[in-house]
């Protein structure tokens, strides 16, 4: 179940908020510009299927942000290089273009640093969460990962970060999965 906590940047021990209402995840995250939104999920019996299954909905965000590069990510706790993957998210960093990600299985820690606060936002299956351009933020995909996103970028080489060198990601708390 999608979960956000809200911390004092300063305070990563004690949360100011902490809710598992998605119509107050989305008024929260809507204060720092972060749209959230809950999809209806559908099966989807192969991985090569996933981006026709949610045609209709890729197409709505598509005309919307005028994206040109549309991808499916998948990791799972077998994945040879889960370790190295998890290593490129977790540092603060930004982007040129806004994050938008669909969880369409699995679950995935967004942690949000804006206005003095630091945002915890465990996206879980159905979740749609897009980080506009510039937040800086990191995201944590777990020690075991269970995920599959569907990613939409404006720039045609995908995924392209630039780091922010603060440390702060490492005093705020890591993704607990509820996979065991």
């Amino acid at each position: 179940m999608s979960h956000l906590q809200i911390f004092d940047e300063h305070g990563p021990e004690a949360a100011l908020l902490e809710t598992q209402d998605a119509g107050v995840i989305a008024a929260q995250l809507a204060t720092i510009g972060v749209k959230f939104e809950r999809w209806p999920t559908r099966p989807v019996a192969r991985a090569d299927d996933v981006l026709a299954v949610y045609a209709p909905e890729i197409a709505t965000l598509t005309a919307q942000g005028g994206y040109q590069s549309i991808d499916v990510m998948g990791v799972t706790p077998d994945h040879p290089d889960r370790a190295t993957i998890r290593t490129k998210f977790l540092s603060e960093h930004t982007h040129a273009e806004d994050e938008i990600r669909f969880f369409v299985e699995g679950e995935g820690l967004f942690t949000l640093h804006e206005q003095g606060r630091v945002f915890n936002m465990l996206c879980t299956q159905g979740d749609l969460i897009s980080v506009p351009a510039g937040m800086r933020h990191w995201f944590d995909m777990g020690e075991k990962p269970h995920f599959t996103v569907i990613r939409l970028f404006v720039n045609p080489d995908g995924w392209v970060a630039q780091f922010t060198g603060d440390d702060i990601a490492a005093r705020f708390p890591r993704l607990e999965p509820a996979h065991a």
